[in-house]
């Protein structure tokens, strides 16, 4: 690129300038000093284009990886966790509105043919474990969310996630996973696994922002909210 004889010192006084700031800075953060370099490039010639969204699916950043799921990067658990959670209030709700709806056709095939067969090693009444997985179910997505207890949740339904993968898995097998071909066009395992892993990262990382959880702990451990 040719300047012109005034935007080319102006180019030449905001390199130095910028060099000079990074030589002197404390911490030497190569991405605070990169922001700075183009907003003094971007003040010293107008002509300058400012990164587009283009760019950033074009050009390198195509394969920037976030590190940090903090901030911003957070936004996205919210629509993933409240979802979740509502999906799994309609798996807790076996024949009717709620849970453990006792004496309906839809709780009575569940202890029957899922139940029996496949979990008469569980010691106790079968309606009893029925119950407390359909308990988990409900109240477990209510709690995950909104963002309630959200660990104690997350846990609790993953717990229900990984039995209904035994169950597929001693029902039909793996179906040849993973270049099966099955009528239903996917394996039965699969969306219990995925539903598995959605608990799993919010069992680790927490519920996010716009969570009560969040509230909780910025209200009680005010000192602490930089820890990861």
């Amino acid at each position: 690129m040719i300047l012109s004889s005034p935007n080319a010192s102006a180019f030449q006084s905001a390199i130095c300038n910028a060099a000079q700031t990074r030589k002197t800075s404390p911490t030497n953060r190569p991405r605070s000093s990169s922001s700075s370099l183009s907003r003094l490039l971007m003040a010293a010639d107008p002509e300058l284009k400012k990164e587009t969204t283009w760019d950033r699916i074009t050009g390198p950043k195509l394969f920037k990886t976030v590190t940090n799921w903090e901030g911003i990067h957070s936004v996205p658990l919210v629509p993933l966790r409240v979802l979740t959670g509502l999906l799994m209030i309609h798996h807790g709700s076996e024949g009717g509105i709620g849970p453990a709806n006792f004496g309906t056709p839809e709780f009575q095939g569940f202890i029957d043919y899922i139940m029996v067969p496949h979990f008469g090693f569980l010691p106790g009444p079968l309606e009893l474990w029925a119950a407390l997985h359909d308990y988990a179910e409900f109240f477990g997505g209510i709690l995950f969310s909104i963002g309630f207890l959200t660990r104690p949740a997350a846990l609790s339904l993953l717990g229900t996630m990984l039995s209904a993968v035994y169950f597929h898995l001693s029902a039909v097998g793996s179906q040849g996973f993973p270049l099966g071909h099955v009528s239903s066009y996917s394996y039965d395992f699969e969306e219990p696994l995925l539903y598995s892993l959605i608990f799993l990262v919010f069992w680790f990382n927490g519920a996010g922002p716009l969570s009560i959880d969040s509230i909780i702990y910025k209200s009680i451990a005010p000192d602490n909210n930089n820890d990861e």
